[in-house]
């Protein structure tokens, strides 16, 4: 395999002329692209008849290319996708399915969390297969904490308990520090907020939840927002597209805001304070064992029998496992997750695998992955929540306008 050349978008790069190549696509950085193709070479040392064409590509524009792809039925044999567009893909036919290589373990799945499995099913069929886990995960300014002499926050807390809490700091810190980011609009708070509460952000094709629950979060936040817990709607907008160096906890603006587990290096080499994790607000139960990423195999690949058995390579092989590590999350096979954890040096990468390992006991049953339309729903959720912060719409009206368009989204 020979070195990635640029910063690897677009970039194909073979690992070794075979009768059988594979093309293998997926999204990251540098450091995902080194670990996912030095996994790659240990399957193809144990198979040389098998060789791979690797492409990697930003976050920003990897659907678009994709798509692209499937549209013009030259799609990757083996690719990656998240819970966003799992559905969809399914539905449209894209994916193999993958159920009579788990029914004979061709592809085995014994070792991974039972919810976790579940997570990949669409109606009931394997249609993909998590690469990691990952936590819904409150990043905290450690250090900040420590010099206003607040307590840290924990897993576990309720709602509203948190809230006070980051009342509490933004006091302390004299109105210079606000305690938290403002998740009014992030689809994986109201999804924990609304499981707590028994119900789902999904049911089947259609919202799991009333307006009046959509009501009751956006009031939760606004009284939040008028006892000075987060910043000013400004901030927030400017924090909510996801970027690492933007979020509140890393530029100063805030001592906690909300993030994948597995992002916490990544937010950790944008400050030079001591980032932490808890738990998201609520009960842990709340929670399921929730893929990051899955590999997913294209249904007009060529030579499905090596793509699945590349699947379970990467899922089940203790080398290639240590050497994927725990970029995209902690390893999906519980006895590979233990090992790569006991081998951990660095202390960030622990902290995340740790939060992983305090959730494994305490996590609730998985939902179905998102319905097609979810996507659209998630953008809504963000402009609604961001017309009530600037105070533009009523939070009554604002909530009915959402479940209106969020159901014509779902209905396609």
């Amino acid at each position: 395999m020979t070195g990635l050349a640029g910063c690897g978008d677009d970039e194909d790069t073979p690992v070794e002329t075979s009768p059988i190549e594979l093309s293998v696509f997926w999204y990251g950085g540098r450091e995902r692209a080194e670990l996912t193709e030095r996994a790659l070479r240990l399957y193809v040392a144990r198979n040389p008849r098998v060789g791979f064409r690797v492409t990697w590509h930003d976050r920003v524009g990897y659907y678009e290319r994709l798509a692209t792809q499937a549209a013009g039925g030259n799609a990757p044999d083996l690719f990656q996708l998240d819970d966003t567009v799992l559905t969809e893909y399914a539905e449209r036919k894209i994916l193999l399915d993958l159920g009579g290589y788990v029914a004979d373990r061709r592809i085995d799945l014994s070792e991974l969390p039972p919810g976790l499995v579940r997570y990949g099913e669409v109606d009931d069929r394997t249609m993909a297969v998590a690469a990691a886990q990952t936590s819904a995960a409150l990043v905290y300014n450690r250090s900040l904490l420590r010099r206003l002499r607040v307590p840290e926050p924990h897993t576990g807390m309720s709602w509203q308990e948190y809230v006070s809490w980051a009342q509490r700091v933004s006091r302390a810190a004299g109105g210079r520090v606000a305690g938290t980011m403002d998740p009014s609009g992030d689809d994986r708070a109201l999804w924990l907020w609304l499981r707590a509460k028994g119900s789902e952000l999904y049911q089947g094709r259609r919202l799991g939840f009333t307006a009046g629950e959509l009501v009751n979060w956006f009031e939760l936040w606004r009284r939040a927002r008028a006892d000075g817990a987060p910043p000013g709607a400004a901030l927030v907008e400017r924090a909510e597209g996801g970027e690492a160096a933007r979020q509140l906890v890393v530029t100063g603006h805030a001592a906690a805001s909300f993030a994948w587990a597995h992002h916490l290096p990544e937010l950790q080499r944008h400050t030079r304070d001591e980032l932490a994790l808890a738990g998201f607000p609520g009960p842990p139960g709340a929670q399921w064992a929730r893929a990051s990423v899955y590999w997913a195999a294209y249904r007009g690949t060529r030579h499905p029998d090596t793509v699945a058995d590349v699947i379970n390579f990467l899922t089940n092989n203790m080398e290639a496992g240590a050497s994927l590590g725990n970029e995209r999350g902690v390893n999906p096979a519980l006895g590979i997750r233990r090992y790569v954890r006991a081998n951990l040096t660095d202390p960030v990468q622990h902290r995340a695998a740790s939060l992983a390992e305090t959730l494994t006991n305490q996590l609730g049953p998985a939902p179905a992955p998102p319905p097609m339309g979810h996507a659209r729903v998630r953008a809504l959720l963000v402009t609604t929540a961001r017309s009530v912060r600037s105070g533009r719409m009523g939070v009554r009206t604002a909530a009915s306008r959402f479940m209106a368009q969020a159901d014509a989204a779902l209905a396609g």
